[in-house]
């Protein structure tokens, strides 16, 4: 007897539609739905100028003219008859629901154009959206973003294929092999990290205390690859909380270890000094800080001083509360890029340990048969993947086993002569100048004996500000939720503030809104500086210098809106004495 359950199957089954060349924009990316400020879960992959590195980086034989050309929407018409969209969750539970996906069009004054929308099933089946669907518009420009829209939150594997009109063709895409991280090329690869040992009392005093049982706060300070980008989940698998475990797994006793994480997409190291007090300090309370990881090696090329402000904020932490060990962690951009030959000279001046990832990945990227690839390694043109946060962990955990090798186990904490509270810098020259490591920092929610503010026009509070995860939270929050802003309308009075100081930063907020303007900073009657928060055109923290002396001196400072109808948001002041 034949098999019944095949009585009512078709006799034969279709020849299989042949499918179309194609180029991907993502292939395998994890990508997580976190919640967004709507209250929605979703992912956003923004694409502007960034379309053409993300194609090559999975295939790089794509031609750079195809590429280049993929990042306009006339280009997208021109070559990609449909998009395929893959999508499977990575937990059983959520195999039965659905995303929804849109890729956007940015037209040329705003995020308005077209949207290529479907929903996708979490179960590894592919859904086609048919660009014919879709009018073309004269209106659209780039490509903009893509947004992954969830029930609830989750993580899923994801896979966009541009399929190509008739006439086009490109090189077959053959994934990767899986990366060994047990191999001993791997390990050879991560031991190339270390660019400097330096001086080990501090962290070895930290790992002696973890081992006694006494509590050790590890503390990572940084830009969007400390914030986790690129790490999905992003609470649990950046570099920073993987480093973490790594260091409670080998010298941890019972929970007394804690974990402080304090990056903040898009900004440097002057920013960071405006930070460090109330995302670190504060955070770690009356415990202090044994360690402090530092990672801006691919943000500070906004940095205005050229190395001043990066110099300052590791000897503010180095000689600030607890005198943590500092180590200067050298992350690297696809372009293999980063600042390391201009900060690592700060690290062998005070002896910090180094940790560069541009030394351990980047030559082997170059390899026949390279440990890991860069579409691997690389989340995105700046971000790494998970597998690439776990190189950036492994790479800080052969530094945490070197500096452990050297202590033996069970000695007491005291068997290590105790921290010097003296300052670093005591008798050395600094390499760019320390001019901000005693930053102090102002916002809405002080009061402070010596400054006066009158808010004038900027009497309201922003509520749009830059969100990010901070510390082990899946959940992100606002930076400098207690600001001054200008909420436009009728002519105001100028914001004022009278404080003592030598040098003042001010610290705003950067928009892609239109309704944000120009402000004028105002220093004793002179204009000092001229900000436009639409310049780098995403909501995000800024700081900037608006006024340096070598004298402490009490100013009175002005900010006035160039236009009374336009939005401008103060969220902080920066000053020394």
């Amino acid at each position: 007897m034949g098999n019944t359950d095949m009585q009512n199957a078709p006799k034969a089954p279709k020849d299989p539609t042949k499918k179309r060349p194609a180029l991907y924009l993502m292939f395998d990316d994890v990508i997580e739905g976190t919640r967004r400020e709507d209250g929605k879960y979703a992912e956003i992959s923004f694409l502007e100028g960034r379309v053409a590195a993300k194609i090559r980086a999975v295939m790089p034989d794509v031609s750079k003219e195809m590429a280049q050309e993929l990042q306009t929407c006339t280009g997208l018409r021109k070559y990609v008859h449909s998009i395929g969209i893959t999508a499977m969750a990575q937990k059983k539970e959520n195999i039965g629901k659905t995303l929804n996906f849109t890729l956007s069009c940015r037209r040329e004054k705003d995020y308005g154009g077209t949207n290529y929308q479907t929903t996708v099933p979490l179960d590894g089946s592919e859904v086609l959206i048919l660009l014919a669907d879709y009018p073309g518009s004269a209106w659209d420009t780039t490509l903009a973003c893509c947004r992954m829209e969830f029930t609830d939150y989750m993580t899923a594997k994801m896979t966009i294929a541009f399929y190509l009109n008739d006439g086009y063709e490109v090189p077959e895409f053959i994934p990767d092999p899986l990366v060994d991280f047990n191999s001993d090329a791997y390990k050879k690869m991560v031991a190339r990290s270390l660019m400097q040992e330096g001086n080990l009392m501090r962290l070895q005093r930290a790992i002696k205390k973890a081992r006694a049982g006494e509590d050790v706060t590890i503390a990572y300070i940084g830009g969007s690859i400390t914030q986790g980008a690129g790490a999905k989940p992003i609470a649990t698998n950046s570099y920073a909380y993987r480093s973490y475990e790594a260091f409670c797994t080998r010298f941890g006793r019972g929970g007394n270890v804690h974990f402080i994480k304090a990056g903040v997409g898009g900004t440097p190291s002057e920013l960071g000094l405006c930070r460090y007090r109330a995302e670190v300090l504060d955070e770690a309370g009356e415990r202090g800080v044994d360690i402090v990881v530092i990672e801006f090696a691919v943000n500070d090329a906004g940095d205005e001083t050229n190395g001043v402000c990066f110099e300052s904020l590791a000897l503010m932490a180095a000689n600030g509360s607890g005198h943590p060990a500092v180590v200067l962690l050298f992350s690297v951009f696809m372009d293999d890029g980063n600042l390391q030959a201009r900060l690592a000279p700060i690290g062998e001046r005070y002896a910090f340990p180094m940790v560069s990832l541009k030394n351990a990945v980047t030559p082997q990227f170059y390899d026949d048969q390279p440990v890991i690839t860069k579409r691997q390694y690389f989340y995105d043109l700046y971000h790494p993947s998970n597998e690439g946060h776990r190189i950036m962990a492994d790479c800080l955990d052969y530094l945490w086993q070197r500096a452990g090798n050297e202590i033996m186990e069970g000695e007491p904490a005291n068997a290590i002569p105790p921290v010097q509270a003296e300052d670093v810098a005591a008798g050395k020259e600094a390499v760019y100048g320390n001019t901000f490591r005693e930053l102090r920092v102002y916002t809405r929610e002080e009061q402070e004996d010596g400054i006066a503010v009158s808010t004038g026009g900027f009497d309201g509070t922003d509520r749009e500000l830059q969100y990010v995860e901070r510390n082990t939270n899946a959940f992100a929050t606002p930076e400098f939720p207690k600001n001054w802003m200008h909420a436009g309308g009728a002519a105001g009075e100028p914001y004022r503030i009278t404080l003592n100081c030598k040098d003042l930063l001010l610290v705003y907020k950067d928009s892609g809104d239109q309704k944000f303007g120009k402000a004028q900073v105002f220093v004793d009657g002179t204009l000092t500086r001229m900000i436009d928060p639409l310049e780098v055109g995403w909501n995000h923290c800024n700081a900037v210098i608006v006024y340096r002396s070598e004298m402490a001196a009490e100013h009175m400072v002005e900010v006035k809106m160039e236009e009374n109808s336009k939005y401008f948001t103060i969220l902080g002041w920066g000053y020394t004495k």
